[in-house]
């Protein structure tokens, strides 16, 4: 006996992975304000994180928390962040520590402005939270590879 299975929708499956990541994406403006009130709490004016990727996979290589101009360690202790795992309706809370939550911020905002970023020949740069300020800064570089062709006829 041959069991057989409906087909996919495809344009159904897109319609909902669309959904989730919107809903995903509304988490983001939450997540940061508790970040910041999180890193607030200690000596920490500003982070550096940085990130490199390629072929199909990409990391967050460092995080670098800072006093005016001198290396400072994370706050210590758990913060509550927002997450929605696919497939689910409700966000869930997770305590994630001062660098989870740095890396999965990065993470999302760079699925938000550079979605596939560590695909093809990938890219690398660093955010800069500035706590002091409030405020995030992306300085993202592509890689790509590039051909001239040129034909003559002499």
């Amino acid at each position: 006996m041959t069991k057989t299975h409906a087909p996919i929708d495809i344009a159904e499956a897109m319609r909902r992975y669309a959904a989730w990541e919107a809903a995903a994406a509304q988490l983001v403006p939450e997540n940061r304000q508790r970040l910041f009130a999180f890193l607030g709490l200690g000596p920490i004016t500003r982070v550096i994180v940085t990130f490199d990727g390629e072929g199909d996979s990409g990391q967050i290589e460092d995080i670098q928390p800072y006093n005016g101009d001198t290396l400072v360690d994370l706050p210590k202790g758990k913060l509550a962040f927002l997450d929605l795992p696919y497939g689910e309706a409700q966000p869930k809370q997770r305590k994630f520590s001062a660098g989870q939550a740095l890396e999965y911020l990065a993470y999302d905002l760079l699925q938000q402005e550079h979605a596939g970023w560590e695909n093809s020949d990938g890219a690398y740069g660093e955010f800069t939270f500035d706590v002091t300020a409030g405020t995030i800064t992306l300085d993202y570089n592509e890689r790509f590879m590039s051909s001239e062709h040129h034909q003559y006829s002499l």
